[in-house]
């Protein structure tokens, strides 16, 4: 590492007058003031309607005088990107999605688009997944922007539709569409890891990679009848057959060194017994108390063990007293990422073992694993570990999947990551109810970011 200063960055925002903000207003106060803004445009998913949070990027990139461009693959499925240039060290992009999933205010506590404060937590939706990040990455772009110090590399903000719902509206159609946003980039930084913090231990997971959505559609078939003259065997008794036998089996537990090396992570601070099955994951999977017990404590640590698969949707007739000729099922399958998706497939039919019932790919991605030997990766462990002296960082596979794909396929080096500290309570309110962050954890986060941009990109 060369001997030039360090964290210059926020010693410059707090000492230099910065554009748009009054002497007495900070760069945290702004971003929780445009994070609220931010929760309050509606992009929910379906439809989406993206361009509503370019519009609002667009607005706030204008007033900083950056240049940006934007593009709608569809009606309102909205993207944008920006770049602040450098020197010609492989470009940094700054990936987020701006769509959020539904919310069903009858049972949240506050107007999902409220982004009202309580307390000193700011609900609504999307305060986790993932406009927060969104934000907190637009902040830090920006004050790269306002320093006017020269960059060793590209930054490249892109804010991105339909994630949510595979990505094929954003993220991928732009790498498809727009591949010269692209070019020269080295590394990206997205959503899928944080800090966590439980009691008085913090952990900062970093999201290297993640198991392989196959989403799957079964349709069966029968002869159609009256519902008052039901048959022996109909669509919907064998699709209901179908799908009792998914759920009631359970599939290999199998350990990929990724997730062997996160659990031995995760050991340092078990007590015993736990400790020692963590350590030992490969012989603990063997216990089928253990792996009970996993699910009841940890659904997401279980689900790291196995490939899975989960019914979500149904479909039958449209009448209430009509026995339908097909009825259907999706179920949402999430595969390690070594797992052969045509051999899984053909598991699952033998375990249906209905030549009525037939299987169809919905969707389905590419397995890729970045690698932690980055640059990157140190200057996200150095500043988490300055802040935290204690604290762990840890490359994690994720349960869930994001647009990161897209660009490990392309062969970028992606990581889920950003510094926000999120208490274990609170993280389960993802895509749930009352979805929410603590103001003071995203101040901090802000900061942090900064911190880290700054050890890379100067």
């Amino acid at each position: 590492m060369s001997s030039r200063p360090r964290y210059i960055l926020p010693v410059l925002l707090a000492l230099v007058p910065v554009p748009g903000l009054s002497q007495t207003e900070s760069l945290e106060d702004e971003s929780i003031a445009r994070l609220q803004q931010y929760l309050r445009i509606d992009t929910t998913n379906p439809p989406g309607n993206e361009s509503r949070a370019v519009e609002f990027f667009g607005r706030l990139l204008e007033a900083e005088g950056i240049p940006y461009e934007t593009a709608e693959s569809a009606p309102g499925r909205g993207n944008l990107w920006a770049r602040l240039e450098g020197s010609d060290e492989p470009a940094l992009v700054l990936l987020n999605h701006t769509d959020v999933v539904p919310a069903d205010e009858s049972h949240w506590s506050v107007d999902p688009l409220a982004a009202e404060i309580r307390n000193g937590v700011l609900y609504g939706r999307g305060a986790l997944d993932m406009k927060t990040t969104g934000m907190l990455q637009f902040q830090a772009f920006v004050a790269l922007h306002r320093a006017g110090r020269p960059l060793r590399r590209d930054v490249v903000f892109v804010a991105t539709a339909d994630e949510e719902a595979g990505g094929f509206f954003g993220a991928g159609w732009l790498v498809d569409n727009r591949p010269e946003i692209f070019d020269n980039v080295g590394f990206l930084l997205n959503e899928g890891g944080n800090g966590s913090r439980d009691g008085d231990s913090v952990v900062f997971g970093v999201e290297v990679t993640q198991k392989v959505p196959l989403w799957l559609r079964l349709v069966a078939s029968g002869e159609p009848s009256h519902g008052s003259t039901p048959r022996v065997t109909s669509s919907v008794s064998r699709l209901l057959a179908a799908l009792s036998k998914i759920d009631a089996y359970e599939f290999e537990p199998r350990i990929i060194p990724a997730v062997a090396t996160y659990f031995r992570a995760l050991a340092e601070t078990e007590s015993e017994p736990k400790r020692g099955q963590f350590l030992n994951l490969d012989q603990s999977v063997r216990d089928p108390a253990f792996l009970r017990q996993l699910q009841l404590e940890s659904p997401f640590l279980h689900a790291l063990t196995r490939n899975t698969c989960a019914v979500t949707r149904l479909e039958g007739s449209n009448k209430i007293n009509v026995v339908p000729p097909e009825a259907a099922a999706e179920i949402d399958c999430r595969l390690l990422p070594d797992q052969d998706q045509e051999e899984f497939v053909a598991q699952l039919k033998s375990i249906i073992g209905d030549s009525q019932v037939a299987i169809e790919t919905m969707m389905s991605f590419t397995p890729a694993v970045s690698s932690t030997d980055t640059e990157l990766y140190r200057a996200i462990e150095t500043v988490c570990q300055e802040h935290f002296p204690t604290a762990r960082v840890i490359p994690m596979v994720s349960t869930g999947f994001t647009d990161s794909h897209f660009f490990r396929d392309l062969g970028i080096v992606s990581y889920g990551f950003d510094p926000t500290i999120i208490p274990t309570d609170i993280e389960s309110t993802i895509h749930g109810n009352d979805e929410r962050v603590p103001v003071e954890s995203v101040r901090q986060g802000v900061r942090r970011f900064l911190e880290i941009l700054e050890l890379f990109v100067y």
